[in-house]
């Protein structure tokens, strides 16, 4: 098993949407013979992007997974979606591979979410080589997209390939170490032949740096290099692996996917440069405790995606870390406290999936079909053994929208198709809000939130309808008031009869509700004034101009009366709420809105459009910073403003920008937007 461990190869694919990964699996997967023909994206006839969803929009909408033999050596690729809108998981996808092949496209360089991702590659500590796609397309740059990878990513490159024309003039490769040049043919196979004149002394110079950035990341290296200044192909590429695997140095290609041009060499540097299973660091547990990533290790198996499948139901794809894993065996699952019987295994191949029929060590991604307790996030292992992986944290939410269902009678069949898909999606969160009665569905965009409504429709058949949540408005006082709530009921019998006097004042923000017994004398006997504190809570909560909370006031019990046979705590309880309503409207009630704080990040041209139109929503911006032609803003801006901010972003930007958005206080709401919402209300009740 070892030998064959040293040659496998476990990969993600990562990079900016539309850079080109899935096509870029496509030419790998075509080189290898898993498929018999590639694949379009704009056609829908990818094998990894297979979903309704992913074939509409023409992009990932979720990880694909293949498993084939490149030089009868075995392969597993994870392809991780680039859009912001999927990418909240990426820690986890991370946590499954051995290394990278970073995609860039040559049109744009790389983006604001390029370094986004980059930073999780570097969080995560995997090597990485990089493929600059896409340089047959109009307006392909390669000495940009090279220089941005040193300029936005600050990565250290060396150029295994240099593109040899560009766009439709695009026709083959200089390999920079060997110094040879290889033609295209029809088919995308290479052609050895001559290094274009023009471009001789460019790849020498690049050979030269080249070198001597592999003969730094190795001191025998150096020094030889340093004493006769060469080193054998063998050496440089024993340097270059060396620098790989420690990160330092960032091995470049280049082609073109949907051409099928340049994959062949990808292919070979994957297999030389990323890190065989046996090569990766070692495994850290919650409890500070480490796992080698060797089959002489006790089994252990990490969880990180679930998906559902129509025919084999839920699977929970999974990747070996340590010792081995068969069919048929029990596993523990030690966060559940649980046994698991693992039955069937499955590789994946797109949406085919293959029975495994051979014992399988670290490394190795499969997929398991119908565990019962089992989560993503989770770890197996051998029985009786409690080796938990330590994980990053999933980031927050940053969306919400209310889910309804089209027809009346059917909002269990809506909750209960969502929450099919949060099995699924450990990035989608499923509430109700008690305050407004939305049930609210959260998650990383708006294109995230609406690409899971569409799938819960189409596979459930829930009929949901969508909508724009309920601002979570709050009320509060700004003046002070002394009234008296008095309640007095005679009916046929006994009466009903309650009487305090309140003193209102406000608090300051976020200080919340307190309340003082004032009374002395017996004016009010000790067992009603919990009732005169319960009816202002009550009320308090029910918001008296607009319907939402009141927040941020002091009440003060300091008088009262009572009535020896007619009063009871429903009787004080409902003089509490009179006076509490009464005092309100003598205190200067405002309307508070929800402020969030907002941070966007665009290349540099975009930072006075984004600042402007911030402004325009008014927000207040706090700062801004640029690093390597990324400029980070910072605004507080009113929730109010910003529930459809990804669509005005992307829209601003070309798709360029990203943001994170969470909530931050409350503030006094502008008179013109208060009186529009008390209106609404005011409607709505009337309605």
């Amino acid at each position: 098993m070892l030998d064959k461990l040293e040659k496998q190869r476990t990969y993600a694919l990562v990079g900016h949407g539309g850079a080109g990964k899935t096509s870029v699996a496509e030419m790998i997967q075509y080189n290898c013979k898993a498929i018999q023909r590639l694949g379009k994206i704009e056609e829908g006839t990818t094998s990894l992007d297979f979903e309704p969803e992913e074939i509409k929009r023409r992009g990932s909408v979720q990880p694909g997974f293949s498993t084939f033999s490149f030089e009868k050596n075995q392969h597993f690729i994870v392809d991780i979606p680039g859009d912001n809108n999927f990418i909240g998981d990426i820690s986890y996808l991370l946590k499954a591979v051995d290394g990278v092949v970073f995609v860039v496209d040559a049109i744009d360089g790389a983006k604001p979410l390029t370094k986004k991702i980059w930073s999780e590659t570097r969080k995560a500590g995997l090597p990485a080589i990089f493929f600059i796609n896409k340089m047959d397309r109009e307006r392909a740059d390669f000495d940009m997209a090279y220089q941005s990878l040193i300029n936005i990513l600050g990565v250290k490159p060396v150029p295994l390939y240099l593109p040899v024309g560009a766009e439709s003039a695009f026709k083959g490769l200089v390999d920079v170490l060997d110094n040879k040049a290889y033609f295209f043919a029809e088919d995308g196979k290479l052609t050895p032949g001559d290094i274009p004149d023009d471009m001789a002394d460019t790849v020498e110079e690049l050979r030269e740096a080249a070198i001597e950035n592999i003969a730094e990341s190795d001191e025998v290296l150096m020094e030889k290099y340093l004493e006769e200044g060469s080193l054998t192909s063998e050496e440089m590429y024993q340097g270059l692996k060396a620098g790989v695997l420690s990160g330092e140095i960032c091995p470049i290609s280049v082609g073109a996917a949907l051409e099928n041009k340049g994959g062949t060499k990808l292919l070979d540097a994957i297999q030389q440069l990323l890190p065989s299973p046996l090569e990766r660091p070692e495994w850290e547990g919650t409890d500070g405790s480490t796992r080698k990533s060797h089959p002489d290790e006790n089994l252990s198996s990490f969880v990180f995606k679930t998906i559902t499948d129509p025919f084999a139901g839920h699977l929970s794809v999974m990747r070996v870390m340590s010792g081995k894993i068969a069919p048929d065996m029990t596993v523990f699952n030690p966060l559940k406290d649980e046994k698991e019987k693992l039955g069937q295994l499955l590789y994946l191949e797109g949406k085919k999936q293959n029975a495994v029929k051979d014992e399988l060590g670290p490394g190795a991604i499969i997929a398991a079909p119908k565990l019962k307790k089992t989560e993503t996030g989770d770890t197996l292992c051998k029985d009786g053994d409690k080796f938990i992986l330590q994980k990053e944290d999933l980031p927050p939410c940053i969306l919400s929208y209310a889910l309804a269902a089209a027809e009346k009678g059917e909002e269990d069949k809506v909750f209960s198709a969502v929450q099919r898909l949060l099995d699924e999606d450990v990035n989608l969160t499923l509430a109700r809000n008690e305050e407004t009665g939305d049930m609210l569905l959260s998650g990383m965009g708006q294109l995230h939130i609406e690409t899971a409504v569409e799938k819960a429709r189409r596979r459930y058949k829930a009929n949901i309808v969508l909508k724009t949540p309920k601002i979570p408005y709050r009320e509060t006082i700004k003046g002070k008031a002394e009234v008296q709530g008095r309640y007095k009921k005679q009916t046929g019998g006994r009466g009903q009869f309650g009487d305090c006097w309140i003193r209102l004042e406000p608090r300051s923000r976020g200080e919340g509700y307190e309340f003082e017994d004032a009374i002395v004398g017996g004016s009010i006997p000790r067992q009603y004034i919990p009732a005169v504190d319960k009816g202002i809570q009550e009320t308090a909560a029910k918001g008296v101009i607009a319907g939402y909370p009141v927040v941020d006031f002091k009440i003060t019990l300091y008088d009262g009366s009572y009535h020896s046979v007619d009063s009871s705590e429903m009787a004080f309880k409902v003089a509490g709420s009179m006076a509490f309503k009464k005092a309100v409207e003598q205190c200067k009630p405002v309307l508070l809105e929800p402020i969030v704080m907002v941070q966007v990040f665009v290349p540099d041209e975009y930072m006075g459009d984004v600042i402007g139109d911030l402004s325009s929503k008014r927000g207040k911006v706090l700062g801004s910073d640029s690093d390597k032609g990324i400029t980070e803003v910072r605004a507080h801006v009113p929730m109010s403003e910003v529930l459809e901010y990804a669509q005005d972003l992307r829209s601003m930007t070309g798709g360029q920008g990203t943001f994170t958005m969470e909530f931050d206080h409350y503030e006094e709401c502008p008179a013109p937007i208060a009186e529009k919402v008390i209106a609404e209300n005011k409607s709505a009740e009337e309605g």
